[in-house]
């Protein structure tokens, strides 16, 4: 996708779409009477901005039109959550009838609030095997309590990338598969210079690109919440273990205040002078987008790719991965929600046409026949990729009312216990472990 999800956007957003739920409630069959044979025009938006995506995702619509030459489809781009929430509040003929976001954590705002449709309707009346099409996790996080309100449209598998060159002159023949692994190769990639670094083997810190709680504790067996919907999080070892175990990384680097200056010599998350592609860093935790990024960069240093490492107790359970990705939905204030399902259904649905746009957008492809599909044109270490999403062990965070709030809790937590502004771990979990459950009960 290509896109940083910072959960603080992704809260904001939540926010807004509270006041969806009165306005859209019961939309969906009064919007559903349309004849999708019939001539007529429906309104996609998404929020691929990139030339190449833009492309790619015009490119999808238009294999839909010629086979559905009765629905001419108007797309809108650049539209993220905000934006999305307003069109959707407001409704009326100029509004969506299809949208997509790459917010799989708002899923559950979405689905409970009525801010997108059900669409149990459509995918009984299609016969749409969801269980033979998608895999699982995808299908976890477009649902919530049992109400389908979306569909994944292409994923994103985060793994370990990492400096062949470097290993090599650090001694070190194979990616680390435990986590224990991973803190000791760090530290052997690691070249200080001065009070900074001339390498880094790895930067563990919450600020840093993509090593945020979440992406860190798809390595670890855990559970958000107990059978009762409470936090888990003061309960769950995992979780102890997870912040136990990056905050030692970090001393053992050299420390927060060094690590937090070096990561300010940065370059841009989306940009070639990213830390990987200039070698400030070794070792990288990140989704499959970033191997074309960094073969664009044309970095001067052979990459490797493999799994995330995962627990020390769990080695069994390597090969797995924290997943994300792009949902799709449709809007309930359409009138034209049956010529929507269509695109809908063929966007996410149809092998060649996921295939296609996986190769386009350079994402991994969400069915199970497009995973396997021979037309994949991808770099054969992207393979690795492919298999993190199949893997029944790989991960992506429990849905929520509240959206991405309670994620957002635990990495503010994450922040101030790195840099040692919480001394006692225990009290500090079960403090925000009752924040995450004021802040759903308020929500619900």
């Amino acid at each position: 996708m290509r896109r940083s999800r910072t959960m603080t956007t992704a809260a904001v957003a939540v926010a807004a779409i509270s006041v969806l739920a009165t306005a859209c409630t019961g939309q969906t069959e009064s919007g559903a009477n349309d004849d999708p044979n019939a001539k007529t025009t429906i309104n996609f938006w998404h929020g691929w901005s990139a030339p190449s995506e833009v492309k790619a995702v015009q490119d999808n619509v238009d294999r839909f039109e010629k086979t559905h030459p009765n629905i001419t489809v108007k797309v809108v781009g650049n539209i993220n959550d905000d934006k999305l929430n307003q069109a959707l509040r407001a409704g009326g003929s100029n509004g969506p009838d299809v949208v997509s976001s790459f917010t799989t954590s708002n899923v559950g705002k979405f689905c409970s609030s009525g801010a997108f449709a059900d669409l149990g309707p459509f995918i009984e009346k299609s016969k749409l095997d969801l269980e033979k099409t998608f895999p699982k996790v995808l299908l976890d996080y477009t649902q919530f309590e049992g109400k389908r309100c979306a569909l994944p449209l292409l994923a994103d598998a985060y793994g370990l990338y990492y400096n062949k060159d470097a290993f090599e002159k650090a001694g070190i023949t194979a990616p680390p598969k435990t986590m224990s692994e991973l803190a000791s190769d760090a530290k052997k990639l690691t070249v200080s210079k001065g009070d900074s670094y001339e390498q880094l083997g790895f930067m563990p810190t919450f600020h840093g690109y993509e090593t945020v709680a979440d992406h860190y504790l798809s390595s670890w067996d855990h559970a958000y919440f107990d059978a009762d919907g409470k936090s888990n999080i003061a309960e769950d070892p995992a979780f102890a273990e997870m912040f136990t175990y990056q905050k030692k990384l970090v001393e053992d680097l050299g420390g927060y205040e060094k690590l937090e200056k070096y990561r300010g010599t940065f370059g841009d998350e989306w940009g070639a002078k990213h830390p990987f592609h200039t070698g400030q860093v070794a070792m990288q935790l990140d989704g499959e987008w970033r191997l074309g990024m960094a073969t664009d960069a044309k970095v001067p240093f052979e990459i490797g790719v493999a799994p995330m490492p995962v627990a020390d107790d769990e080695a069994d359970s390597y090969g797995k991965g924290f997943l994300s990705g792009t949902i799709m939905g449709i809007a309930p204030a359409s009138k034209k929600q049956n010529a929507a399902w269509e695109l809908m259904k063929f966007m996410t649905s149809d092998t060649q046409a996921v295939v296609d746009f996986a190769n386009g957008i350079r994402n991994v492809p969400s069915t199970f026949e497009a995973l396997k599909s021979p037309d994949l044109k991808f770099d054969p270490r992207f393979k690795t990729f492919l298999e993190i999403a199949q893997h029944p062990k790989s991960s992506t965070p429990d849905g929520a009312v509240n959206g991405s709030t309670y994620q957002q809790t635990i990495q503010d937590f994450g922040f101030q216990y790195e840099k040692g502004a919480v001394k006692d771990l225990k009290a500090g979990l079960a403090k925000t472990a009752a924040q995450i459950d004021t802040d759903i009960a308020k929500a619900e």
